[in-house]
């Protein structure tokens, strides 16, 4: 192998190891998330929110998933999902938009949430949340959202949300997230 050649494979070999980097601290974001968020709220559990994607770190980024359940049909002779089912979801979506957004895990609560329904969901079918932190001030964090059943381009509802941000209140769920303890006792 000529030095050339080798240099090209060390230089492989390095990319790998740092993509195999990344996807590791991705996928344990995604954990935490998915453990201090999705299990330990009581509400988010109840509703089976699942963590698909959290973007690459600090991008404020998460795409959760609603599976469809009967038990959350609005419209028994329709099968569609209740509204506020999906509100719900989104409103946990962009909460934790805004946790990912943070440099720190902090308490927050919601101040405000829009949500423009387009057309109904579809029976039988899973919804997909996605959110966006776009701006995070002193005190409050703000987040645009879709749901869809896998294509943003043929959304469901829209969302429109801010968050307050508690700098200095303690809060259990961010010490969770913060220590990788999420799921571990209270939440």
């Amino acid at each position: 192998m000529s030095e050339r050649d080798e240099a090209a494979a060390a230089k492989t070999a390095a990319a790998k190891t740092a993509a195999e980097k990344v996807a590791a601290e991705k996928a344990a974001r995604a954990a935490r998330i998915d453990q201090a968020f999705n299990r330990a709220v009581p509400y988010n559990a109840w509703l089976g929110l699942e963590t698909v994607d959290v973007g690459e770190k600090g991008a404020g980024r998460l795409v959760l998933r609603l599976p469809f359940r009967e038990e959350l049909v609005g419209n028994p002779e329709t099968g569609v999902l209740h509204g506020g089912v999906i509100t719900a979801a989104m409103d946990a979506t962009s909460g934790g938009s805004v946790f990912l957004a943070l440099a720190e895990p902090l308490r927050i609560a919601t101040l405000d949430l829009r949500i423009d329904y387009l057309r109904p969901a579809e029976a039988g079918r899973d919804v997909l949340c996605s959110a966006h932190c776009y701006r995070v001030s002193r005190q409050v964090a703000f987040t645009r959202g879709v749901a869809h059943h896998g294509d943003p381009g043929e959304p469901i509802a829209h969302a429109v949300g801010t968050f307050m941000i508690f700098r200095d209140a303690p809060s259990r769920m961010a010490d969770a997230l913060k220590s990788g303890r999420a799921g571990e006792g209270e939440p």
